[in-house]
């Protein structure tokens, strides 16, 4: 790794530019790996299905890696951005996953909103071949990712969060210790419940004015002036009003999977997570009628459909 000064990661941070690899460039991971590169970071990635994404960052600078392998002989740091808990285990563990192919002294960051439990069996594995494990789920929009303006929650031992750190500051402006490994993904999980149940909750209000007859540009000015009101509320509402879902760009899918690994952790604890599984449930609904790629914000008029309403055109 060559030593020198990053520009940029909080003014001018004198650290050892460690090599990055990142695996998944998607919504979140683009704007992340684009701002590791751009503060001086060398950085090979792997991509998946878009292309479009891996495309922008090799022409930035960055390497694309033919495979894990070669990906893991070029960092010394690897995140992975992955959809899910499956996806993790198998990027790692799978055929041709990074396990064999990591070297003692690497470190491995899971930027995906992922099951802790998995994270601490995986943290386990990977410290008995001499690499260390952190959490670091992304916290905020693509919007912010792009600005490199994400929040993050690392969890692990603080040797190894204090040596990722640097690297994670040019992604991110707000980042909490969040305490052992898995902590940061149970944070997040925690978190995402409250932005997604808020998010079902609105939709089923709107949609349910929406089927009432209800003036839904005065719904709004409504819930805006009083405690009602909430980011997640101010999110969705420029599609309701006006067909604009760029406030909060995250798919049903992904929505879906968090809700549902939130409640097997709870279910887990024990707990009887009453509130989750009905926000899950509605997720899951919209996922089962064909809406898995449309984005969160669109929720109430799918709501809307479903009850013989509508509140716009779904195109």
């Amino acid at each position: 790794m060559a030593a020198g000064n990053i520009q940029g990661c909080k003014g001018v941070v004198s650290v050892s530019r460690e090599r990055v690899g990142w695996i998944g460039v998607g919504l979140m991971g683009h704007g992340a790996a684009k701002n590791i590169l751009e503060k001086g970071h060398p950085l090979v990635v792997r991509g998946n299905r878009d292309r479009a994404p891996v495309g922008d960052l090799v022409a930035r600078g960055a390497r694309e890696a033919r495979d894990l392998c070669e990906l893991a002989a070029s960092s010394d740091v690897v995140f992975l951005c992955v959809p899910g808990p499956a996806e993790v285990e198998r990027v790692i563990l799978g055929d041709g996953g990074l396990l064999a192919a990591l070297r003692p002294g690497m470190a491995l960051v899971d930027a995906t909103t992922s099951d802790p439990n998995l994270t601490r069996r995986l943290g386990a594995e990977l410290a008995a071949r001499g690499v260390v494990l952190v959490d670091g789920p992304l916290g905020r929009t693509p919007l912010q990712a792009e600005a490199g303006k994400l929040s993050t929650f690392l969890g692990g031992e603080p040797e190894a969060v204090a040596r990722v750190k640097p690297i994670v500051a040019c992604y991110a402006d707000t980042i909490i210790d969040a305490g052992p490994l898995g902590a940061g993904h149970t944070l997040k999980l925690c978190n995402n419940f409250i932005s997604l149940g808020t998010a079902a909750v609105v939709s089923e209000a709107v949609a349910t004015a929406a089927k009432l007859g209800v003036d839904l540009a005065k719904l709004h000015e409504v819930v805006s002036a009083g405690g009602a009101n909430s980011a997640m509320f101010q999110m969705i509402m420029p599609w309701v009003l006006e067909g604009d879902d760029s406030k909060l760009r995250g798919p049903f899918r992904i929505g879906g999977k968090d809700l549902r690994t939130y409640c097997r952790l709870a279910e887990a604890a024990p707990f009887a997570a009453f509130m989750a599984q009905a926000a899950s449930q509605i997720f899951q609904l919209a996922n089962a009628r064909g809406h898995g790629e449309r984005m969160i914000p669109t929720l109430p008029g799918i709501l809307a459909d479903l009850n013989g309403a509508k509140i716009r055109d779904l195109d």
